[in-house]
């Protein structure tokens, strides 16, 4: 009996030394799982963002829902590399402090930005909207553009009137030339309905005043017209080539990632580098 007994602490012994090997075995297996996980993870964000730089998305989709067909074009730029968008209300003073900026922009980059005007009407504005119905009409008859300066150059005259001015906008009409039966004609519901159009869409999306950009489809949260100038000459800019993108992005997540980029792209089995050490 005494002999069994004594035997009991060498099983003990030979399980337990067994057991002291099975945790080692489990690290290696759970050091080469997350070795796998991280890999398969940084691969996965490596590919995303390499797709996202390298890709040529159409400037029309992304811009879908702020430019419609129909929205009036100020400038068409022929080779094109940046669009601006403004959603605008001829009677708010703060659009005609941004006027001589745009159009400076207009004038020196002519041939790279196209802008783009929608209306948007601020209800408090008493002839907000009979000014943009009097802009489509003109625009109907091709003269957008002198219209639309002539608009903020005039505000002074006609600006915050609480009653209406629509007989000074089709004197304009008359000064520029138009076929006054078609101008007449098309100041109409169905050009309200239109400038309607533009403020419902405005609205959905996220506009709440005047002015208010897009550029390249996105919002633009604008400061100053120095500001808006600086960012629409940083857009035509552009960013740096893809390959460089590429490589700064490289060497970005090489200074976060806890597993070499260069093992995963090249297949190389590294050792694991875990952050912070």
């Amino acid at each position: 009996m005494r002999s069994a007994l004594s035997s009991i602490p060498r099983v003990g012994i030979s399980y337990s030394g067994r057991a002291r090997a099975r945790p080692t075995t489990q690290r290696l297996t759970s050091r080469r799982l997350l070795q796998l996980v991280l890999r398969i993870g940084v691969l996965g964000l490596l590919g995303l963002l390499v797709a996202s730089i390298l890709a040529t998305p159409e400037r029309d989709r992304a811009a879908a829902d702020v430019v419609r067909d129909d929205s009036h074009v100020l400038n068409q730029a022929p080779d094109e590399k940046a669009v601006l968008v403004e959603f605008l209300d001829f009677e708010c003073e703060v659009c005609r402090a941004y006027y001589p900026t745009v159009e400076q922009l207009r004038a020196e980059h002519g041939d790279e930005l196209t802008v783009v005007l929608r209306s948007f009407p601020i209800p408090a504005h008493v002839n907000s909207t009979n000014a943009a119905v009097a802009v489509e009409a003109a625009a109907a008859q091709g003269r957008l553009e002198p219209m639309y300066q002539r608009m903020y150059e005039t505000q002074a005259e006609w600006g915050e009137a609480q009653d209406s001015r629509a007989d000074i906008f089709r004197g304009f009409a008359q000064e520029l030339g138009l076929d006054m039966n078609a101008y007449d004609a098309a100041a109409d519901p169905a050009t309200t309905e239109r400038v309607q159009s533009d403020f419902d869409e405005g609205r959905a999306l996220g506009v709440g005043g005047t002015p208010t950009f897009f550029l390249d489809g996105e919002k633009h949260e604008v400061t100053s017209p120095e500001a808006l100038a600086q960012a629409v000459r940083s857009a035509l800019a552009g960013s740096a080539p893809a390959r460089t993108q590429l490589k700064q992005l490289i060497c970005t997540l090489q200074s976060h990632a806890p597993v070499s980029i260069h093992s995963i792209i090249s297949g190389e089995l590294m050792p694991l580098r875990v952050s912070g050490r």
